[in-house]
C-alpha cells in the first residue's frame, strides 16, 4: 500500500471513530410528547422545530406520531403512505420519511367514514363511531382495535432503537376523556414510550389558563405526574404582558411554562391541515406584473402542500376559491388532488365552477390538472366497482382526451421523471391515487411526464392544458416555468427560477431559531435527562 492511501485510510477511520464517539457519548434523552389543549394549537410546527433544533445540537432525533387523521399526505421512499407532517418532521431532522413515523393514517371520505392506513398500506374503510366508540364487546372491531395498539407501539419501538430522542405528537386534545379507553395516540403513547409530556396551548383563539388548568386536572394520577412543562403558543403583543400570567399558571398547575412563543407570520412551514385555506383566498387585488393563480377550492381536496412552492413564487399571485367570477379572472387555474373524484366533480357541475372553468380556458387561462383534478379534466370518470361510491359515470370537463376508471388498488411511490420536451436533469415528486387514466377513443397518447421506469404520466394537450398524476410537482423549477411560459411577458428576466428547497431549509432553521430563543431549551434537556 502506498504511503499516501494508508495516510487517508488512517484519517478517514479516525475521523468516522470520533464521530461516532462524541455521538454515542452525547447524554441519551428520553422521548418528549408535544401534547395539546385542542387541535391546531401549533404541536406539529413546534414538533418540527425541536426536530431541527436536535439536529443542529449534535443529536439524531426524529418524528413519531402514532396516529393521524389527515387528507393531507405523502410518500415514502419505500412507495408508502404517511401523514404529510411527519414527512415535513423528518425533513427538518434530516431524514428520509418512514411508516414508523407515523404507523397509522385516517384519511377522511366523509364526515362519517375514513380510509384506514396501517404502515403505510390501506387496510380498509371504518366509520368513525365504530373506530373510537365500539364496544369492547365487539370482538371484531375490538380485536382489530388491539391489533393497531400492537402495531403502533411496534413502529415506536423500532424507531426508538435507532434515533434519540424521539420527538412525538399527540393528537387534538389530550383531555377528551370519553376516548380514553380507545385512544392510540395520546396519554397512552405516552405511558408505552417512557415520555415527558409537553403541553401546548393556543393563546390567541383565549380561556388559555382554562385550557390549561382543565387538560391537566382531568388526567388520571399517572398521566398528570407525566405532564413535565407547558409551552404557551401564538402569543401576539409584549410578551411581558404575560409575565404574571405565566407565574399564575405555574401556581395553579403545578407545571414549569418551558416558553411563551410569539405568533410568526414571516416563517413558512408546509402545513397538515387545510382549516387555514380559506383565509388564503384572494384578499387583494393582484399586482398587474403577476401571474394569477386560482386554485378550485374542492369538498374533499388533498395535498394541497403541491401548491407551497408556487405561492411563494415572486411572479405568482395565488389564492383559493370556488367563486366563478375568480376563476374567470385567473390567468392560470389549478385543479387540485381530492379524496373523492366523482363526489368533488358531481359539485363543481351543481355549483357552477366546471363551466366556468372551460369557459376561461376557451378565453385563454390556463389549465392543470394534478391527480384527482388530472382525472377530472378528462371525458369521463368511471366508478364501475363503486370503489369510491354509489356514482359510476360522470363526464369530465373535456378539456384533456382521457379516461379514467377507477380501481381497488392503491398507487402509492415516489417518482423521478423528465418533461415531455425537456433535456434538464431528473425531476422528483410522489403518486398517491387509485385509477388508472388512459386515452379516450382515437386520441393519441401525448403524455406530460416520462417516469424513471420508462412509462408516461399525464396528459398534455398543449403548456395551457395538462394533467399529471404527480403530486409535488410543483416544487421543481423546470415544471413552474413551463407553466408560467405563457406569460412571460408580465416579469422580467430578473425573476430567477424559486429554488423551493433550499427556501425549505432556510425556513426550518427560521423556525429552529424563533423557537429556540422563546423556549427554555436548557430546562428542557434538563427534563428529558
Amino acid at each position: 500500500m502506498h504511503n499516501s492511501n494508508a495516510v487517508s485510510l488512517i484519517t478517514f477511520f479516525i475521523f468516522h471513530f470520533s464521530f461516532l464517539i462524541s455521538h454515542f457519548n452525547m447524554s441519551p434523552l428520553h422521548p418528549i410528547m408535544l401534547a395539546g389543549t385542542g387541535s391546531d394549537v401549533g404541536k406539529s410546527v413546534v414538533a418540527t422545530a425541536l426536530c431541527r433544533i436536535f439536529l443542529q445540537d449534535g443529536y439524531h432525533p426524529a418524528p413519531f406520531k402514532a396516529q393521524n387523521m389527515a387528507l393531507n399526505s405523502f410518500a415514502t421512499p419505500e412507495g408508502l403512505e404517511i401523514g404529510r407532517a411527519q414527512a415535513v418532521q423528518a425533513e427538518a431532522a434530516g431524514l428520509p420519511c418512514h411508516t414508523d413515523m407515523n404507523p397509522l393514517l385516517l384519511k377522511p371520505q366523509s364526515d362519517h367514514t375514513s380510509q384506514v392506513v396501517l404502515n403505510g398500506r390501506p387496510i380498509g374503510n371504518r366509520s368513525a363511531y365504530d373506530f373510537f366508540h365500539h364496544s369492547s364487546s365487539t370482538s371484531h372491531l375490538s380485536s382489530l382495535h388491539s391489533q393497531l395498539r400492537t402495531e403502533v407501539c411496534a413502529a415506536f419501538d423500532r424507531l426508538a432503537a435507532k434515533y434519540n430522542p424521539i420527538v412525538m405528537e399527540g393528537a387534538g386534545s389530550i383531555s377528551e376523556i370519553n376516548l380514553r379507553d380507545h385512544d392510540l395516540v395520546n396519554m397512552p403513547m405516552a405511558r408505552h414510550a417512557n415520555a415527558d409530556v409537553i403541553l401546548v396551548a393556543d393563546i390567541d383563539r383565549g380561556g388559555v389558563f382554562a385550557s390549561v388548568y382543565g387538560s391537566i386536572a382531568l388526567q388520571e394520577e399517572e398521566d398528570r405526574r407525566r405532564i413535565k412543562g407547558i409551552i404557551i403558543n401564538k402569543f401576539r403583543g409584549d410578551l411581558r404582558l404575560f409575565d404574571e400570567g405565566r407565574r399564575m399558571l405555574e401556581d395553579i398547575c403545578k407545571v414549569p411554562v418551558l416558553g411563551v412563543i410569539p405568533y410568526y407570520k414571516n416563517i413558512y412551514i408546509e402545513g397538515e391541515d387545510s382549516v387555514a385555506l380559506e383565509k388564503r383566498a384572494q384578499d387583494s387585488q393582484a399586482l398587474r406584473e403577476k401571474v394569477v393563480v386560482a386554485v378550485v377550492m374542492l369538498q374533499h381536496l388533498s395535498n394541497y402542500t403541491d401548491f407551497d412552492a408556487l405561492e411563494r413564487d415572486p411572479r405568482v399571485h395565488l389564492f383559493y376559491t370556488n367563486n366563478i367570477s375568480d376563476i374567470k379572472r385567473a390567468d392560470i387555474i389549478i385543479l387540485p388532488g381530492t379524496k373523492s373524484t366523482l363526489d368533488d366533480l358531481y359539485e363543481l357541475r351543481r355549483n357552477g365552477c366546471a363551466q366556468a372553468i372551460i369557459a376561461a380556458h376557451r378565453e385563454g387561462a390556463s389549465v392543470l390538472g394534478i391527480c384527482g383534478g388530472y382525472q377530472m379534466m378528462g371525458m369521463e370518470v368511471c366508478d364501475p366497482h363503486h370503489v369510491e361510491g354509489n356514482i359510476e359515470r360522470l363526464p369530465g370537463l373535456g378539456l384533456l382526451p382521457v379516461t379514467t376508471t377507477m380501481s381497488g388498488e392503491k398507487r402509492t411511490r415516489q417518482v423521478s421523471f423528465t418533461l415531455h420536451s425537456s433535456t434538464t436533469h431528473p425531476l422528483t415528486g410522489y403518486e398517491i391515487h387509485m385509477g388508472c387514466s388512459q386515452p379516450f377513443g382515437d386520441a393519441k397518447t401525448k403524455p406530460f411526464a416520462r417516469l424513471d421506469d420508462g412509462t408516461d404520466d399525464g396528459y398534455r394537450v398543449s403548456d395551457r392544458c395538462m394533467g399529471t398524476y404527480i403530486h409535488g410537482v410543483l416544487d421543481n423549477a423546470a415544471v413552474v416555468d413551463l407553466l408560467l411560459a405563457p406569460f412571460a411577458d408580465r416579469f422580467g428576466r430578473e425573476h430567477a427560477a424559486f429554488d423551493y428547497q433550499a427556501f425549505k431549509q432556510q425556513q426550518y432553521d427560521r423556525l429552529a431559531d424563533h423557537v429556540r430563543q422563546h423556549l427554555d431549551m436548557e430546562r428542557l434537556y434538563g427534563i428529558m435527562k
